[in-house]
């Protein structure tokens, strides 16, 4: 089961009783500012929760599926991210 992105917006209205959006605003202020950070080359670590890293992909040589040709990818950054003790402890308990 996925907790869609709204739902999520309806879970925070309620648990910090503020309208839909109010939270919807949060929410996009969390995430803006999580992608501002990692964009910067900065992380973001939420003790307990987690860290936002960002990590550089070499080039390579990737293959098409369909065809299996050989095809050249480009050096790219992304992001990663790791679950904290906090979140581990919960989803294990």
């Amino acid at each position: 089961m996925t907790m869609t992105k709204a739902e999520l917006i309806g879970r925070m209205a309620t648990a910090a009783n503020i309208s839909r959006d109010q939270a919807k605003a949060a929410l996009e202020a969390f995430t803006d500012g999580v992608v501002e950070a990692l964009s910067h080359g900065h992380d973001v670590k939420l003790i307990g929760f987690g860290s936002f890293t960002t990590i550089e992909r070499k080039a390579g040589v990737a293959r098409n599926p369909q065809t299996g040709q050989a095809i050249a990818r480009a050096a790219s950054r992304t992001a990663r991210f790791r679950a904290g003790e906090g979140l581990k402890s919960a989803l294990n308990a």
